[in-house]
């Protein structure tokens, strides 16, 4: 028992909570997760697996009767459903508060702004004419985005010319006046990302800069460390302690940051949980993203977020057609030295789903040779 702590609940049974499971068990904790899907990554992993929605009452008062602390491994969850269970007393980190603000993007970024932490220029839509008129004054393309549950690109919508307009509003909205929101679209030099993790005696470890490569709006490769001169680190830093601040971040978050051709770093998106562009620190440092997040939720101190080799990628393994899941390539990669396979466990796999990873670890020009040669297919 630490602190008082038996069990962890997870909202949310995907690949996040099966990699967060095996540091609740290193504690001697059992885990509780909450997902609709029988065959969820977590489902053999967990103590107990509550089969229920994301929005379903009786499910998120049974989790809150098996646990000690809840956390999740996704953002788009009914928060009134966690905030009732806030006001009777339920310990949840991150905050039921931080994930409001964070799960609608122009709430995110207006919270982000008034921090005074640099965020891309950007304005609510409330209607098709309403975009239609600022499309005319404004810096083109815009990028057109759902404030709420998007993800991988999905709930975005680039409108190059006047012709796009109504065809981009029509895809994404929902009907509402507050589904929509709009920016510029940024000509920036690279993407970075960011993890940070905080304690609840407000210790916060910073990990190395992340650099990231999307392929159709999915995050395809993951580089650190991240080629940006010191200045510019130093920026990134800052933002991420600046980030955990404005958020009363407690457990592991990450930002998403765009580079500017001219220096300055802009926030993109900020996840109140462990991310995909963290997960290099499993083999990569000192301590990983998951278990520090275990550590800051249960009351611990956040363990050491150092690099331990000079150099680390982490390649997604992404789906490419509709079936079973199904495997190549496997035994080739792992016939190399300092590569770690990790599968998700999922059963089907769909195109653009993500089915695992892989990670590699040490001299920078040794891993891109092996990035080349690996062939991994689901």
């Amino acid at each position: 028992m630490i602190n008082n702590i038996k069990t962890v609940g997870i909202v949310g049974g995907g690949q996040l909570g099966r990699m967060m499971i095996p540091y609740i068990k290193k504690l001697g904790l059992k885990a509780v997760v909450l997902d609709p899907a029988e065959d969820c990554p977590c489902a053999k992993l967990c103590d107990t697996h509550i089969v229920a929605g994301f929005s379903d009452p009786k499910g998120f008062a049974r989790l809150a009767e098996l646990c000690d602390v809840i956390t999740y491994e996704f953002e788009h969850i009914d928060t009134a459903l966690l905030k009732a269970l806030e006001d009777k007393g339920q310990t949840i980190y991150p905050s039921v508060e931080s994930l409001k603000v964070i799960q609608d993007k122009y709430t995110q970024n207006e919270a982000l702004r008034t921090a005074g932490i640099a965020v891309p220029d950007f304005f609510a839509v409330t209607d098709l004419d309403d975009l239609k008129a600022r499309y005319t004054k404004l810096q083109k393309p815009l990028m057109l985005k759902s404030r709420k549950g998007g993800y991988d690109g999905k709930g975005n919508a680039v409108i190059k010319t006047a012709d796009d307009i109504e065809t981009a509003y029509n895809t994404l909205s929902r009907g509402g006046t507050d589904d929509l929101m709009a920016e510029p679209l940024l000509n920036f030099k690279k993407e970075v990302s960011v993890i940070a993790t905080r304690g609840q005696d407000g210790t916060c470890v910073i990990y190395p800069i992340a650099e990231n490569l999307h392929k159709n709006s999915i995050l395809d490769v993951t580089t650190v460390p991240a080629a940006v001169d010191k200045k510019t680190a130093y920026k990134v830093d800052a933002c991420a302690k600046a980030v955990m601040e404005c958020f009363k971040g407690i457990g592991t978050f990450c930002a998403e940051l765009f580079v500017t051709h001219n220096g300055d770093v802009l926030v993109n998106e900020v996840a109140p949980r462990v991310h995909n562009s963290g997960h290099f620190s499993i083999e990569a440092c000192a301590t990983s993203q998951f278990e520090n997040h275990v550590r800051a939720i249960v009351g611990l101190k956040p363990g050491s977020a150092e690099l331990k080799y000079k150099s680390a990628c982490m390649k997604n393994i992404i789906g490419t057609r509709d079936g079973a899941a199904r495997y190549t390539g496997l035994e080739d990669a792992l016939a190399f030295d300092h590569v770690h396979v990790h599968i998700y466990g999922k059963s089907e796999v769909k195109p653009g789903r993500k089915m695992g990873h892989v990670t590699l670890v040490g001299d920078p020009h040794e891993i891109e040779k092996k990035l080349q040669k690996l062939q991994i297919k689901a």
